[in-house]
């Protein structure tokens, strides 16, 4: 992205990584698009309006603040505009040697940021202020039905009225997490319920809320949309009253399905799918089930409208502005189909600009649409009889979704009313119309492009007003630059994955020297991939060497995941080493010594294995698994006497000890996962997952395991959740207590709180003649079931202390109760006939910190019921919660 030699490093960041998004994505649009665009004019246009003070090109560096995308364009822009094209690729070469941004503009331009900000606010203040006093506001034009303080959230997009303009669908992000369906009143905007809740449902995946809106039958008690069921785009139809979903159709054949229209007999849904790279028109007839394409061309078909009168269909299209020989892509205008015959005829259009979303009056003759002719998306009427064009609104900002081609305006079937989408403070608010005059609109005289009296420049282009270059912008609209010459021949290559490094973990080396000699320890890892992020190489090595003895970890794991399903192999070596050590004077043949001893265990396993994975969707998968797993053991006592005069080692002497036998194992499982939580800055928070999993071991001991693990996420009030978790996990056949397997144990803070093995005293254990220790012993077995419940919210965001779901800090308190027991073959649950587990209980309150992403700090203050002799204690741990 730089264009320089070694822009990356094994052990250096990437050079455009040190780059503020503004520049990457500013620059991407820029040289994509060029200086001329309404969509981001609009949003500068937004700015000079409602912020009080322009951001700075140092505060552009923030990009949760301020959208990189736009702001970084408009900069750019600036740029290119007062100093000429060049200076942006001087700009990125200069800023991709030295990493900084500010100090390439000072090399490249001459002029400090700060005196670059200062000249760059000044020409959006001189381009955009007269256009305030020449334009108005939605208010003046009808009334405010859905905002961020008025029912809604700062997203209110694609808005569908009913036949009869009572009731009002539209996309929004007010239940925070996800983009959602909701359905409110149209005359009021109060939201009476959620249609279709994404992050909590599991029959739906990504709503089309960008590209599309749904539609209503004819007696306004159905609504179709489309979504994403299990990586296929499928169309939806509800029941609104019953709040039930009716029909799914899924389109496996179809790319995208969006911008849906219900035929007036309910008998067919007309969309736009993209398919094959081609946008068409597709019909679907719900009595037979079938499917039928109605346009079959290069040309780009949109946002179908079906006339009230069921005879013709008003779409958007480039059919008659582009030139499909130089490849040279026009405007969007809008056309009619005749559905009987299939005849296709435009409709008059402004020749520059879009001219999308057409709408019907209800008696068929009038379309209302959104163009930017003039540079501002404003709403237009179009009258048939006379082809006539009519402008109903004349905005500052403009009528805008998501991107500048999302559907905004809607028009009910029988009694007219209007509502759209409006673009205000960075937030996008629905108002209506709902007076005649208003509908009327001004008649426009001619096709040609509209400006505003008193505004002689191009407000689609971003300032300054007077471009100094242009060669950019020359060729982006020259449709043959860059194309390969037809006359000559090209060699066409299959594509050969080819491994490079991505990145390289933290390397780490350590060397010391002491009585006992030379230790040495280091280790790497590295991750590579191919260009198409088909295929993964994830690579591991650790090495610890200490009184004669070498230690190696090792890693090598591959994943291909070129087709849906996925697969690879890892193959694995690690040792595990516990010490004991102890330390006194004795007497060894009549003589005093210092005697140091060190017992040491350890335990090497080693793993070849395969796995295999299929998604159902983004949210659903299943899993298999297979290998082969070593695992050995080594005992030794080391021994190391001196004389406690004068310190002289008198005697090293190392006795390796009869070791457990090797275990060798053929392993297998299969499991079933699914996960559609919202995971917050701490914990989840909304949603639910699961897995359940069979795993089979055979080898020198034979045993299955059974986990079952359920968790689920729901918020009664805002913002507060309550998550829940069963968990189950257990070794299960003739060898499932081999006393080789380490016992599982309900003490870990991620499981029962308030029994970590850490905080026993020996003053807790009551020793008797079976166990060392009772109320630790409880905690252990081979088989194990963990419950807990927890009220978790944001602290600062219950406050309302800042904006956004967390507030002026990501830290989250709750309250819990958790609940788990571990058992034996021989020491069975206490509601077992001879059976003794019981369960071990604790609650408490707890606070967790996000500590700037890189971990996540939990403080518990916990009062373990089961254990009568410690009472309330704080625990710290670093991990997220359940």
């Amino acid at each position: 992205i730089t264009g320089q030699k070694g822009g990356r490093t094994a052990f250096r960041t990437p050079t455009a990584a040190k780059l503020p998004l503004w520049f990457i994505e500013g620059m991407a649009e820029f040289l994509s698009i060029g200086p001329e665009d309404p969509n981001t004019t609009m949003w500068m246009r937004d700015a000079v309006k409602y912020k009080k003070k322009l951001p700075t090109i140092h505060q552009l560096a923030n990009s949760y603040k301020y959208f990189p995308y736009r702001f970084g364009q408009a900069v750019l822009a600036y740029i290119a505009g007062r100093w000429g094209d060049d200076k942006i690729g001087n700009l990125l070469q200069a800023a991709g040697k030295s990493g900084d941004i500010e100090k390439a503009i000072k090399q490249v331009l001459g002029v400090t940021p700060d005196t670059l900000s200062i000249s760059w606010h000044k020409a959006l203040h001189a381009a955009y202020d007269p256009l305030i006093k020449v334009t108005k506001s939605p208010a003046d034009y009808g009334h405010l039905l859905l905002s961020e303080k008025h029912s809604g959230g700062s997203i209110n997009v694609g808005p569908v009225l009913s036949p009869d303009g009572k009731k009002l669908i539209f996309f929004s992000e007010k239940n925070l997490f996800a983009i959602d369906l909701f359905m409110a009143d149209a005359l009021t905007g109060k939201v009476e319920r959620t249609i279709v809740r994404t992050e909590m449902d599991p029959h739906f995946g990504n709503l089309e809320f960008i590209n599309g809106a749904g539609t209503w039958n004819s007696q306004g008690t159905q609504f179709a949309f489309s979504t994403i069921v299990k990586g296929s785009p499928s169309l939806m139809i509800m029941d609104v009253k019953k709040n039930h979903l009716v029909k799914k159709i899924r389109f496996p054949d179809l790319g995208e399905v969006f911008g849906l229209t219900w035929a007036p007999d309910d008998h067919n849904i007309v969309f736009s799918s993209l398919t094959g790279g081609f946008i068409n028109l597709f019909c679907y007839n719900l009595k037979t089930d079938s499917l039928s394409k109605i346009t079959n061309d290069a040309y780009a078909d949109l946002q179908p409208a079906w006339s009230p009168d069921g005879k013709y269909i008003a779409f958007v299209t480039d059919r008659f502005s582009t030139d499909m020989d130089n490849l040279n892509p026009g405007n969007y205008r809008l056309a009619l189909l005749n559905v009987q015959t299939g005849d296709i005829q435009p409709l008059p259009s402004f020749p520059s600009g879009k001219n999308i979303n057409p709408q019907w009056s209800p008696d068929g003759k009038n379309i209302y649409f959104i163009s930017d002719q003039n540079g501002i998306s404003n709403i237009y009427r179009l009258e048939l009889a006379t082809g006539k064009l009519f402008q109903l609104t004349n905005f500052y900002t403009g009528v805008t979704g998501i991107t500048s081609l999302s559907p905004a305006l809607s028009v009910a079937r029988e009694n007219g009313r209007l509502v759209y989408c409006a673009f205000e403070n960075e937030k996008y608010n629905i108002y209506s119309i709902d007076t005649q005059e208003i509908l009327s609109g001004k008649l426009i005289e001619g096709l040609k492009a509209l400006s505003i009296p008193s505004i002689s420049y191009n407000l689609s282009m971003l300032p300054p007003v007077k471009q100094t270059g242009g060669e950019l912008l020359a060729l982006l609209h020259n449709p043959t630059f860059g194309l390969p010459e037809t006359s000559k021949s090209y060699k066409i290559t299959s594509y050969h994955p080819k491994f490079s490094l991505d990145y390289v973990g933290q390397p780490m080396l350590a060397a010391g020297v002491d009585r006992f000699g030379v230790q040495l320890g280091g280790g790497v890892s590295m991750f590579w991939s191919d260009m198409l992020g088909n295929h993964g190489l994830s690579t591991m090595l650790q090495m610890q060497s200490y009184e004669n003895v070498t230690d190696i970890s090792a890693f090598f794991g591959y994943q291909n995941s070129s087709r849906r399903w996925n697969w690879g192999g890892t193959i694995q070596q690690i040792p595990y080493v516990l010490s004991q050590y102890a330390t006194g004077y004795t007497i060894i043949d009549s003589m005093l010594v210092y005697e140091e001893i060190m017992y040491r265990f350890r335990q090497t396993n080693r793993q070849i294995s395969g796995f295999v994975s299929y998604p159902f969707s983004k949210a659903q998968r299943i899993e298999f698994y297979g290998g082969f797993k070593r695992i050995s053991f080594d005992e030794r006592i080391i021994t190391n006497l001196y004389d406690p005069y004068s310190g002289a080692q008198i005697l090293a002497h190392t006795k390796k000890l009869p070791s457990l036998p090797a275990l060798n194992l053929f392993t297998s499982s299969a499991a079933m996962v699914y996960d559609n939580s919202f995971f917050g800055a701490t914990s989840p928070l909304l949603g639910q997952r699961y897995r359940m999993e069979l795993s089979s071991i055979i080898g020198s001991i034979s045993f299955f395991t059974f986990l079952a693990d359920y968790r689920r996420y729901i918020m009664p009030v805002r913002p507060f959740t309550l998550a829940l978790r069963f968990l189950h996990y257990g070794r299960y056949g003739r060898d499932a207590e081999d006393n080789r397997m380490t016992p599982l144990f309900i003490g870990y803070p991620s499981f029962v709180r308030g029994y970590d093995s850490n905080s026993f005293s020996s003053s807790e254990c009551k020793l008797s003649a079976t166990d060392q220790c009772p109320v630790f012993d409880n905690l252990l077995g081979s088989k194990m079931t963990v419950a807990n419940i927890e009220l978790r919210f944001p602290f600062f965001g219950a406050l309302k202390l800042g904006k956004g779901y967390y507030g002026i800090l990501p830290i989250e308190t709750g309250v819990f109760y958790d609940a788990g027991v571990a058992w034996t073959k021989n020491q069975e649950l206490w509601f077992v006939k001879g059976g003794n587990r019981k369960l071990s209980r604790s609650y408490g309150a707890t606070i967790r910190i996000n500590l700037m992403g890189y971990a996540i700090l939990e403080i518990d203050y916990v009062n373990p019921v089961n254990r009568p002799h410690k009472g309330w204690f704080w625990q710290f741990n670093l991990i997220p919660g359940f």
